[in-house]
């Protein structure tokens, strides 16, 4: 233990004393391990916030949705629904039920009129959780009154509405024209491709509105502990519920689904909403993967020249401890904790860096990137550190230290004394 610690003092020791030769090696270790740290932080950042401001606007990882022309499923389809659910034993943390209205609400304010994309009836209290994940203009008290309305910050500014404001909403089914009036709670900070167009009132109001049942709904959402296992989950719900329902297939992208029968229940999970995303997302995947690697034949070329030439320079040095007594061995301890300490060095210096980059970034604008929103959080880019990537990350930069390093300190230390100390090269 004791020549172990003798070692680890001498390896520090020659480390500080060529701190100028292993200063470029030190600054490209620190330069890469900062960008790709950024990168994936990045990466899992926004891949993080897509998937939950798509988990708010399609409330669940898997949802039944009844899909047709009238997105309606009544008291016996839902039933049935929950009822499988409860046999399969997926167990979801929670349940969200809403009613859908899609492209043909017309909402009106102060002889302005606006089609809107989404209507979303929505249970307040059941799905507080939800909104409370949502950045409103200013913080909002409650939902529990069936005569409020929440606007996306853009339907808000189209309109002109604040909140306080009277609004009409008009519906438009089977020829029919049902109007209700609606007083404005709150407004969300939202301009994604989500948001554009959007509104939630009370599912009982949107359900009066369409003349459905007050229990009816358009879509069930389930949220799961594990949000991975929603596809597993997906396929052991849709065994049992082709017993019990008339239901479509198992589809994996929206052409899919454009193209399945219509008039059925169909259990979608948010990859298949998002699919329309997907090559965007894929791009991303590309351009990091590109970078990554980028990053570590950098690390590899930095850290292989710099260390064949700082042991060139040291040949006489380490012939004359082999000299005093050092073994073949003792060397490569010496040599190789020399590269941990710099490679700990610069992975702690790497990560700072890495800090400091995403701070820079969250303070840019990305507002002339059309619907990039849905990868932002409250208008910024914000980074999320996993565990499991972080350890990837160090994992990788040390691995190509060690492949740039290890070879050369072998060869270094089993050379013969006359080789070391006539400064032959290495």
């Amino acid at each position: 233990m004791e020549k172990v610690l003798m070692l680890f003092r001498l390896g520090a020791k020659y480390l500080y004393r060529y701190r100028r030769r292993y200063g470029f090696l030190l600054i490209a270790l620190v330069f890469c391990f900062a960008v790709v740290s950024f990168i994936t932080s990045t990466k899992d950042g926004m891949y993080d916030n897509v998937y939950i401001t798509a988990q708010s606007h399609y409330a669940g990882d898997i949802i039944a949705v009844g899909y047709g022309r009238y997105f309606q499923m009544q008291s016996p389809v839902i039933s049935s629904i929950m009822e499988a659910v409860s046999l399969s034993g997926i167990s979801p943390k929670y349940t969200v039920m809403r009613t859908l209205y899609y492209n043909r609400g017309v909402i009106y304010f102060n002889g302005n009129a606006l089609t809107l994309k989404y209507v979303i009836g929505s249970d307040w209290e059941n799905e507080e959780r939800l909104f409370s994940r949502m950045d409103f203009s200013f913080p909002v008290k409650s939902f529990l009154d069936d005569d409020s309305i929440i606007l996306s910050s853009p339907v808000a500014e189209q309109l002109g509405a604040a909140v306080g404001d009277s609004i009409i909403l008009e519906t438009n089914e089977n020829r029919q024209k049902n109007t209700g009036r609606f007083i404005v709670k709150g407004i969300v900070n939202d301009a994604s491709i989500f948001g554009y167009y959007k509104v939630y009132i009370s599912r009982l109001s949107l359900n009066r509105l369409l003349l459905y049942n007050d229990a009816d709904c358009s879509a069930i959402g389930f949220f799961f502990e594990n949000p991975s296992a929603a596809e597993r989950n997906r396929r052991i719900l849709q065994s049992i519920l082709s017993d019990k329902l008339d239901i479509g297939p198992l589809v994996y992208d929206r052409d899919g689904l454009d193209r399945g029968p219509g008039d059925k229940v169909y259990l979608l999970t948010l990859p298949v909403n998002l699919s329309d995303v997907s090559d965007l997302l894929d791009a991303m995947n590309l351009i990091t993967y590109f970078l990554y690697s980028l990053m570590l034949i950098i690390i590899f070329a930095s850290a292989s020249v710099t260390y064949r030439l700082i042991l060139h320079e040291r040949a006489k040095e380490m012939g004359i401890m082999r000299a005093i007594g050092f073994l073949s061995g003792d060397l490569r301890a010496v040599l190789w904790t020399e590269i941990i300490i710099l490679g700990i060095i610069s992975l702690l210096a790497g990560f700072l860096f890495a800090l400091i980059l995403n701070v820079i970034a969250s303070f840019i604008s990305f507002s002339w990137f059309p619907s990039f929103e849905i990868f932002l959080k409250n208008g910024k880019l914000s980074p999320l550190y996993l565990p499991n990537t972080i350890i990837i990350n160090i994992i990788s930069t040390l691995l190509i230290l060690a492949a740039a390093a290890v070879l050369p300190s072998l060869r270094a230390s089993k050379k013969k004394l006359p080789s070391l100390l006539s400064g032959e090269p290495l």
